[in-house]
Parts: structure tokens; sequence; C-alpha cells
């Protein structure tokens, strides 16, 4: 069996700061009730493909319980231009759309795992081909992330783990 290459997404090399590939989540990415600051992370990017419109964020725990994992952050109709975001993306941020994570609050909120092993945390940037995937703000994250992922040209990640009392 053949793979069609020209149809497969391509690579984006994504980097961060504050979650180096392979790294321990630090207190700054925590949710408050473990001493946390609940700042999402730095991240840049770079290598999008020819025809990238706009790029999406997503933060993904696939170790969670759930029998789904947890998704922390879902964020998109970041403008093409746009290789890098800060540390700390606000909530009503008016340079992108985010929607309700798996907590149930908008925006970017941290790890906090159940005691066990350590979960890693996936933050992934995704090149789309338009300008803007045509969901709104608020819209639940399970149709954004269907958009985001039926689009996309290209992504990257960096991961981070975290282990309760560690």
């Amino acid at each position: 069996m053949s793979t069609d290459q020209s149809t497969a997404p391509s690579s984006l090399t994504v980097t961060s700061r504050a979650v180096p590939e392979g790294s321990v989540i630090a207190a700054q990415q925590l949710v408050e009730d473990l001493g946390g600051e609940n700042l999402s992370p730095d991240l840049a990017w770079s290598g999008a493909p020819e025809g990238t419109k706009s790029f999406a964020v997503t933060c993904y725990d696939p170790d969670a319980p759930t029998g789904s994992g947890f998704w922390h952050w879902i964020a998109w109709d970041i403008p093409a231009d746009v290789t890098s975001l800060p540390l700390g993306v606000p909530r009503d941020a008016d340079t992108l759309k985010q929607t309700a994570n798996d907590y149930g609050s908008t925006g970017y909120d941290g790890p906090n795992p159940p005691e066990g092993p350590a979960h890693r945390y996936v933050f992934t940037v995704h090149a789309l081909p338009v300008e803007s995937l045509g969901v709104e703000a608020g819209t639940p994250h399970v149709q954004v992330r269907f958009a985001i992922h039926t689009q996309q040209l290209a992504s990257g990640s960096v991961t981070g783990t975290y282990q309760a009392g560690s």
C-alpha cells in the first residue's frame, strides 16, 4: 500500500523557552491549585508551507484518565504573519480566538493531573490554508479541532511532562 505524500501534512518546527522539548512543566504553566501561575507558555514556530494563511494552537494531555485525553487549550485564527505567541496569552486576547477547554474555561489552563505516572502535555501549532476557520470563539472545542485537523497543511509540537507530587 502506498501513501500519497503530496497530501500528507508537512512538519513545523516548534520551540518554547518555558517548555523545552521533553522538559518538566514549570510552576508558571501549572494551575493555581498547584501553586502555579496558570500562564500559557511562549511558543515560536517556523517552516510553514506555502499557502499558510493562519495558525491554530492546541495543548493536549493524552495521558488523562478520561478515555479520550484532556484538552487544555484551543486557539485559532492566528494571522499567518505571526510566528510566535508570548508567555501568558490573555483569555480575552483580540488577536486570536479561543474556546472552552476541558476545565470549562476559555483559554489556557495548565496541568493538574491525578496522582500517578507523569502526564505528557503536547503543545501543537497547526498551519492552515484559510485566514479564518469560520467558527466563532466559544464554539465547542470538538468542532474547532475538527476544522483544524481536516484542513491543516502542517503541524509541529513540543511536549513537556508533569507528575502530581513532583
